[in-house]
């Protein structure tokens, strides 16, 4: 079957390990179940798999992707939760808990194979499209706001990099719960559609709020730490769910930290409950996913380059 997938490791150049081409359709296997693969869209976390983050040499080759819709053996619509061993199911309970492609194949080809219990009913009113962006980003950015960051309808919330899939989702998220939401790019572009997508405001990265906010989401890391610390109100919470800028700002904030008496609080990804309380959610207020441009799956190396280049607002789908 045609896939794309990751041939080797190039922690500077990582496009430069993705292939594209024939690999071996996946095999029957108890507690499992293949799913045609209808959609399926990009992740940071295919680049950091390119760069050998979180997998091992001796694991490649490995198909890329961790988020699908597409239709399973009994011919329902489903959607994938790609958080494997989460619960035992498919691996047994002594496999850690893992993302699709750092342990077992992902979801850029025509089928993939995942535990039985990772499958979920694709609602009726979200295209493939749609629902393929949603177990990844968008989940993340459910747990962080939801879950992890405390808030509730009428506060304020800053979302640093709009532009992001888990950005973008946090915006779009925010505002349908009824939250005050701000965001920070640094291109003008990017400011203007965070806004038309319910942002209150949009700010360059750095730029002094209106106000304290009552929590941060933040995905950039090291290039904005120092600024979602300085936004936040005293007793505040930052959530943080990646660092695509870097993990080693050049100022921690610490004093401030402990001074204002502030949270730090780590996410990543979200539960399958969490998922189907998100589909819910899209289902029930009618937001739907950004896409930035959907892209048929043997044109996969040039959604890499516009994701590696952060030439990008939402989400970049594969398609067959």
């Amino acid at each position: 079957m045609f896939a794309a997938y990751a041939a080797r490791i190039d922690r500077d150049q990582p496009i430069n390990g993705l292939e594209l081409g024939d690999r071996p359709a996946p095999e029957p296997r108890p507690g499992w179940s293949t799913v045609t693969v209808k959609a399926a869209s990009l992740n940071h976390h295919d680049l950091w798999t390119l760069r050998g983050v979180g997998i091992t040499e001796d694991r490649l080759p490995m198909i890329l992707g961790c988020d699908a819709a597409g239709i399973d053996e009994e011919g329902n619509e489903v959607v994938i939760h790609s958080v494997i061993g989460q619960t035992g199911h498919g691996v047994g309970p002594r496999e850690p808990r893992s993302i699709l492609t750092e342990r077992h194949q992902g979801t850029f080809a025509e089928q993939v194979s995942v535990p039985t219990w990772n499958l979920l009913p694709k609602p009726a009113g979200l295209s493939f499209e749609e629902a393929a962006c949603l177990p990844t980003a968008w989940l993340t950015a459910y747990r962080m706001l939801f879950t992890n960051a405390g808030v509730r309808p009428g506060d304020s919330v800053l979302v640093q990099g709009a532009g992001g899939g888990v950005a973008t989702a946090a915006i779009v998220l925010g505002k349908a719960a009824g939250m005050r939401v701000y965001a920070t790019s640094r291109d003008e572009a990017k400011r203007k559609r965070a806004v038309e997508l319910g942002a209150t405001e949009a700010f360059e990265p750095g730029a002094r709020l209106p106000q304290r906010v009552d929590a941060v989401l933040e995905t950039v890391g090291a290039a904005t730490w120092s600024h979602s610390v300085k936004s936040l109100r005293p007793g505040g919470t930052l959530v943080i769910s990646g660092a695509t800028s870097g993990d080693r700002p050049s100022h921690a904030e610490l004093t401030r930290i402990f001074f204002l008496e502030l949270r730090i609080v780590g996410s990543t990804m979200g539960t399958k409950d969490e998922l189907e309380d998100l589909l819910s959610f899209c289902t029930t207020t009618g937001i739907r996913p950004v896409i930035d441009a959907v892209l048929p799956l043997d044109r996969a190396r040039e959604g890499f380059e516009r994701m590696s280049a952060g030439d990008l607002f939402g989400k970049i789908v594969l398609t067959r």
